[in-house]
């Protein structure tokens, strides 16, 4: 892989399975920050959709 490539993965991940640990845990890996952030925008998505005070009429198809 080239130098500047990140190596991710949206997790839960099997070490040894589906990743090496050395690779997980390398200098390229996003994975952390990338589960992070992925935590954030579920809670977000589902805030907005089950908020009582929030109008979901006319959106969508």
């Amino acid at each position: 892989a080239k130098d500047d490539a990140l190596v991710m993965h949206p997790g839960p991940m099997n070490r040894g399975v589906e990743i090496a640990s050395e690779i997980a845990d390398g200098p390229q890996s996003v994975i952390q920050e990338q589960v992070e952030m992925g935590v954030a925008v579920r809670m977000a998505v589902m805030e907005a959709l089950l908020d009582p005070r929030r109008n979901h009429e006319g959106r969508g198809a």
